[in-house]
């Protein structure tokens, strides 16, 4: 399975290609970087990670897209940016036709370093070792979204585990594991 990972911004958007064959192999194919000059207009600049995202995808054939979700940050006009880079990269994805899933920065982090409040050096670190990179990329954002294409292939390897529960008598604890057995859809996938 081919899987691009997109760490979206509206100044820098990192792109990565892996190829996973099986659960230990995983090779990198491309990644690489949007880089857009932060004076321009937003309209433009988005319409430039679309068609670049387009572009990605008729090369490398992708089977699958993967996105870091947004996250709200001191500035929020950086942050509706950074929904709007987001909304362009599903787009182009899902009108070329790939499946798209969502990772939150700490599950990213996370499945790659062990730690969720890794820096993004110890991100790149990890995915040089794990793709057997030896330079690293020219955008840390390159990166990041290698780390999620990753992130995503160590998703689709592991099933949800739900844990069975006894049942006892009504209590606030027993409740949530109703919950839980009456949605396993709504469990996050570690």
């Amino acid at each position: 399975m081919r899987i691009l990972g997109i760490d979206p911004g509206s100044v820098i958007t990192g792109i990565g290609i892996i190829e996973c064959k099986n659960d230990s192999d995983v090779t990198l194919i491309s990644c690489d970087a949007v880089s857009l000059n932060p004076k321009s207009e937003i309209s433009g600049r988005l319409k430039t990670i679309y068609d670049s995202c387009i572009k990605v995808i008729k090369k490398f054939k992708p089977d699958e897209l993967a996105i870091e979700t947004a996250f709200y940050g001191k500035n929020i006009q950086s942050t509706l940016k950074l929904g709007q880079a987001r909304g362009v990269v599903i787009i182009a994805a899902l009108n070329m036709g790939l499946t798209v899933s969502e990772y939150s920065p700490r599950e990213i982090k996370k499945s790659v370093t062990g730690n969720g409040s890794a820096s993004k050096e110890q991100v790149q670190f990890m995915i040089k070792k794990i793709l057997k990179i030896k330079v690293n990329p020219e955008f840390i954002d390159s990166s990041d979204a290698l780390a999620v294409a990753l992130c995503h292939s160590y998703a689709l390897e592991k099933p949800v585990i739900i844990p069975k529960i006894k049942k006892r008598k009504s209590t606030l604890k027993n409740q949530w594991n109703d919950f839980i057995l009456k949605n396993p859809e709504k469990i996050m996938k570690l």
